[in-house]
């Protein structure tokens, strides 16, 4: 497991790089060809910026 992300700027590149791989990832799916397991995935990954944006939106409130 990576280290903890504190620093704003850091949090930002974070979330960033999450976004490019989630895009990068959607570009490489074929839409007809596109299983359950894909679906899930890109669900996950959204979940997963989608808490990783509420976290440290906590943090910046918490500063």
């Amino acid at each position: 497991m990576g280290k903890s992300v504190y620093d704003q700027k850091e949090q930002l590149n974070f979330l960033h790089g999450k976004m490019e791989l989630l895009m990068t990832m959607l570009d490489s799916i074929e839409p007809e060809a596109a299983g359950v397991e894909e679906i899930d995935r890109i669900i996950e990954m959204l979940d997963e910026i989608e808490n990783k944006c509420k976290k440290f939106r906590n943090d910046l409130k918490e500063d």
